[in-house]
């Protein structure tokens, strides 16, 4: 009996004890929890107050700009005023023949001049500190940062395209059943057009709101489209594209010599696969001829050129590959990769997926 009411009392020290350790444990849990509440406050009022100067700065230096361009237009209109209270004043009998020349029509082509000269140096600088910030925030930054939701629908904007998409999400992957074919393939940026921004060391392609600061080439397009800087002309060839934060696009591949106002797919020597969201129509084109798929719109599409068999396939990459057209290619000269991205007033962007990343 007393064994057992010994028994009896360990159990309840036990119990105990095990509830001590409990309410402790929960104590500590909570006073961490209170600590990372406050910890995460004062992280958003950081990046709050960070933000907030961001903001302060950029509207300050357009506040600053603005005037800068109102006291140089206001010393323009005065200087072209006074030249012609000048002229008025000036009897027409006594203008000299020096007089005349000296006012023949010089003051104001000087002050539009000279006018048209300052506001081009502000106007270029603006551009270049809104094209260095978008670098910044897509290239350097586009990871670190959040994802930004994208809009229900595209509308024509004045402003960049923030950070999104592929360069917030876990790295695309290259599917397996292609993946021994793969190839690193990149934009080639003397062949692209001069509204199309690249980032993400060229594996993807933005619409700008503005002209970019390409070199001059005599191959850049003049309308919205890109090859890649590599070329194949033998073997078996992979890559993959995601398509899905644009609203009209075409993926395909086209012989080098296609014309600089060439549209991809409809010349003898381009092939590709189009999307048009206005139409909700996905497409197949080549020498102007068009094979309408009856298909969703692909969010990621991946190519296979198969050189040996002259084909280039097209797959909609999701849970699994899905074929969408075959071409039979009708030339031997090496192809690239290429591009289209429909209406320079969208926004929109394709991005290629790495081959190192599965």
């Amino acid at each position: 009996l007393l064994k057992g009411h010994v028994t009896l009392l360990d159990s309840i020290w036990e119990s105990s004890k095990q509830q001590e350790i409990t309410a402790e444990t929960v104590h500590l849990l909570r006073k961490d929890l209170n600590k990372t509440k406050e910890y995460t406050s004062q992280i958003k009022s950081q990046i709050t107050k960070d933000f907030c100067c961001m903001k302060e700065y950029v509207e300050r230096q357009e506040r600053n700009t603005l005037q800068f361009i109102e006291q140089e237009q206001k010393a323009a209109q005065q200087k072209i005023e006074e030249t012609i209270q000048q002229l008025t004043d000036i009897k027409a009998q006594t203008v000299s023949v020096e007089m005349k020349q000296r006012y023949k029509g010089s003051p104001s082509a000087i002050n539009e001049i000279t006018l048209d000269e300052k506001l081009n140096v502000v106007k270029s600088a603006v551009e270049d500190l809104k094209r260095k910030m978008e670098v910044l925030l897509l290239d350097n930054y586009a990871q670190q940062l959040p994802p930004v939701e994208p809009p229900d629908s595209y509308q024509p904007s004045i402003c960049p395209l923030p950070p999104e998409s592929a360069a917030e999400s876990p790295e695309p992957t290259i599917s397996s059943q292609f993946f021994q074919w793969a190839d690193d393939v990149t934009f080639d940026p003397t062949r692209v057009h001069e509204r199309l921004a690249l980032t993400a060391q060229n594996r993807r392609v933005v619409v700008s709101s503005h002209l970019t600061s390409y070199e001059p080439s005599p191959k850049r397009f003049f309308i919205s489209q890109v090859l890649c800087s590599q070329s194949f002309s033998t073997g078996c060839h992979y890559w993959e594209v995601i398509t899905k934060d644009s609203d009209g696009w075409a993926v395909g591949v086209a012989h080098e010599m296609i014309g600089k106002r060439d549209k991809l797919g409809r010349t003898e020597h381009s092939w590709c696969v189009e999307w048009l969201g206005a139409k909700k129509q996905l497409s197949a084109w080549h020498k102007d001829q068009e094979t309408l798929l009856h298909k969703d719109k692909p969010l990621k599409v991946g190519v296979f050129l198969e050189l040996q068999k002259k084909t280039v396939s097209f797959y909609s990459i999701a849970d699994r590959e899905m074929l969408l057209h075959t071409f039979e290619i009708s030339t031997s000269d090496p192809l690239y990769p290429a591009f289209w991205l429909y209406s320079l007033e969208r926004n929109g962007s394709l991005t290629i997926s790495q081959p190192n990343r599965r």
